[in-house]
């Protein structure tokens, strides 16, 4: 099996205004275990009228089958098929009119993952990157090599200091590497939280996709 066909045509969720003739988008990416209804429900949280959501599913509903610090290669082919599917959204938006700079890429756990090592792996400018409660992947001591300009991209790093998951290490030197590319990184560690999406983080949220709206329509 190839690595572009581990994730393809499972099912794409939509909510919110059609891709045709929306004037901005959210790409939800769930985590391991959890399902694309999951991250579609969060179009109730962050309700925009002019906003196309739009959340994939992952094969066995897990992305990538190992840690995220894992060795790169234990994760692959699935990992490379997972960030296609990533791009071929993107690309679809781009089809219907809607840049990248209007698109927002949010995920939450294993999805955050897969979502910052979008973002560092394919610099440009996007409308927002949320992760929430993750890190990019590979392991801690692994040289990045990424190369572009996120161009000032408002990216969210969230995360409990105490997450099972998500080393806090690996949230700090996530950031890092992000600005390094360019972004605008608002890291926001929550003391004594669990793993979970906290109401802080949706506020950041709302508050850059108004921001969106408000500038599609201009």
């Amino acid at each position: 099996m190839s690595a572009g066909s581990l994730h393809r045509g499972q099912p794409v969720l939509r909510a919110g205004h059609a891709l045709e003739g929306a004037r901005a988008a959210a790409i939800l990416v769930h985590g391991r275990g959890g399902s694309a209804e999951d991250m579609i429900g969060l179009a109730e949280a962050l309700p925009y009228a002019s906003f196309a959501y739009l959340a994939p599913s992952a094969a066995g509903r897990t992305w990538y089958p190992q840690r995220f610090l894992a060795p790169l290669a234990a994760n692959e082919p699935w990992l490379s098929s997972a960030l296609g599917v990533i791009a071929g959204l993107l690309e679809e938006c781009r089809l219907a009119h809607v840049p990248a700079d209007r698109v927002v890429i949010g995920g939450f756990s294993q999805g955050a993952c897969l979502t910052l090592e979008f973002a560092a792996r394919y610099p440009r400018r996007y409308g927002a990157i949320l992760g929430l409660s993750g890190g990019l992947i590979g392991p801690p001591d692994l040289p990045r090599s990424d190369r572009g300009d996120l161009a000032g991209t408002p990216i969210l790093l969230g995360c409990s200091d105490i997450d099972p998951h998500i080393p806090l290490a690996s949230v700090r030197s996530s950031a890092a590497a992000l600005r390094g590319l360019g972004a605008d990184v608002t890291e926001k560690i929550y003391p004594g939280m669990g793993h979970v999406i906290c109401d802080d983080e949706l506020d950041w949220a709302r508050a850059r996709m108004h921001q969106l709206a408000v500038v599609a329509t201009q």
